[in-house]
């Protein structure tokens, strides 16, 4: 075959043949540097005088605790009008979850002033709208069908079927709306583990995620929880993914579709080839921890000393002594092997395959870590990287917080919130920028219900005797 003329065939036209720059606006703009360029097109900071990419898109949230609430605040960041449904006087469970049990920080609702909402809610359910409404209750029934006829989509995780014996699963609510996008968050999906319910910690468990993850018990590990629930926040961003195929099928079909999320299967996809190695060879994958079973060097070594002997905070003055190094090139192993005075280690792991296996990584870590024992962590990455190996130093919290490249992309950054004024926020604007629509962050939270009049009285049309019937009654 003449690839040559194929790939011809297949060419629209070249660039050259373009007519050329229609201004000098985009004249100037062709001969930028590609960093300025982005500092333009990006304009980071002024995402909220761009247009929202789902603007006129509303979807309702009938969820708990993170990965569901995340996939709706991830269409309420791109503009989606996101209504959360909360039950009366109690709101969303994870309100009550707060790490290190601090103090609350905004009352939960008026009839409680003595609870609130913790920071264990923050950035799940971000730019949505607060209602409540007591599913339970008949008289809740025209009020919820109603947001239906009214809304595009709806997320819920109750239980599996809950929805569907409340006459308000996928098969009830397209008969009113056959548009309208369903989504069912749950632990296992249908099947016959139907019945069980899932947290983030169960799902890395049962899908093999957490047997991977941890130190070998050689070295005095055992199998370890990914912290900060990663499967939560990975899930509700698929689920997000789906919404979104969803929406453009309904575009061309004008049909509605049913999204069945399984938390736990989305987690085995993080198993990477833990599966495959198993079916084709039989083999069990193991945990590694900080190194790597497929590539050496690549991993995460300790240095002696801390990059800030100094500091009055523990976290710094102990644990800033962690560095990522990447030497698995044959070329680079040896230069790595001369910078640590073990030419001999080359000598005998010449070749990848000799020392990916496990008795070479625990001989060549442990030598690294012996010539970085009277180093800090700076000195060992800049060594390294003087030489032209791949170091970085592992950056704990208060270094991600005070990164320049974060703040100038605009990652972490302070932002006025509607009700608590200056809130440091990094979920909205880490996912990604966009130059026409970019993704923003209008607000954290809101208590329980805070918006009931706007959603009720405003959209639904309800007279405020009406709301204030509902609320006495204890429906909203």
């Amino acid at each position: 075959m003449d690839w040559e003329k194929e790939i011809q065939k297949l060419k629209v036209c070249d660039f050259e043949e373009l007519p050329g720059p229609k201004s000098k606006e985009e004249l100037e703009e062709m001969k930028m540097p590609f960093e300025d360029y982005c500092k333009r097109v990006f304009d980071v900071g002024n995402e909220f005088v761009k247009p929202e990419a789902l603007k006129g898109v509303r979807w309702m949230s009938t969820t708990m605790y993170i990965f569901t609430p995340h996939s709706v605040a991830n269409l309420a960041e791109l503009g989606a009008e996101c209504i959360k449904i909360e039950m009366p006087r109690m709101g969303d469970p994870m309100r009550h979850t707060s790490p290190f049990n601090e103090a609350y920080l905004y009352p939960l609702h008026d009839t409680r002033p003595m609870t609130g909402t913790g920071l264990g809610f923050t950035n799940a359910n971000s730019n949505e709208y607060f209602i409540t409404l007591d599913y339970h209750v008949p008289e809740a029934k025209p009020i919820f069908y109603n947001l239906v006829k009214m809304s595009d989509g709806l997320t819920e995780c109750y239980r599996h079927g809950t929805f569907d014996r409340w006459k308000q699963g996928y098969r009830h609510v397209m008969e009113i709306n056959p548009r309208f996008i369903y989504v069912w968050g749950g632990g296992f999906g249908y099947g016959p583990k139907i019945f069980g319910g899932s947290y983030d910690i169960l799902g890395q468990a049962h899908a093999g995620l957490a047997s991977i993850t941890g130190c070998h018990e050689d070295m005095g590990g055992h199998a370890t929880k990914a912290t900060n629930w990663v499967i939560d926040w990975y899930s509700g961003t698929q689920i997000t993914v789906a919404i979104l195929a969803a929406m453009y099928w309904r575009g061309k079909t004008g049909l509605g579709t049913m999204i069945e999320f399984s938390q736990v299967q989305a987690a085995t996809r993080c198993c990477g080839y833990a599966a495959p190695l198993y079916g084709r060879f039989g083999i069990v994958r193991q945990r590694w921890g900080n190194w790597d079973t497929q590539l050496c060097v690549h991993g995460i070594i300790m240095t002696g000393k801390s990059d800030f002997p100094d500091a009055q905070n523990p976290q710094d003055r102990f644990e800033a002594r962690y560095v990522m190094v990447s030497a698995f090139q044959d070329a680079d192993f040896q230069e790595l092997c001369n910078i640590i005075k073990k030419p001999d280690l080359f000598s005998r792991y010449k070749t990848h395959k000799e020392r990916v296996g496990a008795p070479a990584q625990i001989e060549i870590y442990k030598a690294i870590e012996d010539w970085a024992a009277d180093k800090t962590r700076s000195e060992v990455v800049r060594i390294l990287k003087e030489a032209g190996l791949l170091a970085a130093p592992v950056m704990n919290d208060r270094e991600v917080y005070e990164c320049e490249h974060y703040r100038l992309r605009g990652t972490v950054r302070w932002n006025d919130d509607p009700l608590f004024g200056d809130v440091l926020v990094h979920s909205a604007y880490s996912c990604g920028l966009m130059s026409k629509t970019p993704r923003r962050h209008r607000w954290l939270w809101r208590p329980v219900g805070a918006d009931n009049v706007k959603i009720y009285h405003e959209l639904l049309g309800y007279p405020m005797s009406k709301i204030q019937e509902l609320y006495d009654k204890n429906i909203i």
